[in-house]
């Protein structure tokens, strides 16, 4: 599958259909070198969206729904992602994770009666609410499983892509340990140079 923002840093998707929230959250401009917000702007907003839709349908084996935005979502949207990039940090106990970060997010779903008796949630809504009932309902979804908590941002806040960590000890940290981490180790050992030269003086 191809998620149109995570596959343009070189990542491999979360399994299943989380790939939609972690595509959602790397619409950010994220990365080293940064990539451009797939926010910004209606036209950008439209083209992320349908494609992830239809990836997410596909993942999903239902049908696809347009969903059409307005200029007035894309605030809303860019909200969202960053409350769902606070949930994440929060949730996998970031350093820097902010404790007064409060996430307030809601939605509406339907539930439908499918096959063999198996209930299940629909998004519903339409605009940015549509996108808020999907997203809530893949982090449902994958809470149950114990799949959410190994969806992370890269530690690096100038980076901040989205992976998902498939080690077994789930601690990875950086969404690219050879760009991301090796910066993070450099500036602490140029930090612990300036420290013990200026305690030598």
């Amino acid at each position: 599958m191809s998620w149109p923002a995570t596959t343009r840093y070189q990542l491999d998707a979360a399994p299943a259909s989380l790939a939609l929230v972690q595509d959602f959250v790397n619409t950010l401009p994220a990365g080293i070198p940064r990539g451009t917000d797939l926010l910004a702007d209606l036209p950008a907003a439209q083209a992320w969206l349908d494609a992830a839709v239809e990836e997410w349908a596909r993942a999903r084996e239902v049908a696809g729904t347009a969903v059409v935005l307005g200029e007035a979502d894309l605030v809303h949207l860019r909200a969202l992602r960053t409350d769902l990039v606070g949930l994440i940090r929060a949730g996998a106990g970031a350093d820097n994770a902010e404790e007064e970060h409060r996430i307030s997010l809601s939605a509406t779903s339907l539930l439908q009666v499918g096959d063999a008796g198996r209930v299940r949630a629909l998004p519903s809504g339409k605009g940015w609410r549509y996108v808020a009932s999907l997203l809530l309902i893949e982090i449902y979804d994958a809470q149950r499983v114990n799949t959410w908590r190994r969806l992370k941002t890269c530690r690096n806040h100038r980076c901040s892509a989205a992976f998902f960590d498939r080690s077994r000890n789930n601690s990875r940290a950086w969404h690219d340990v050879g760009v991301c981490g090796n910066l993070a180790n450099l500036q602490a050992h140029r930090a612990r140079k300036r420290a013990q030269n200026s305690q030598g003086q």
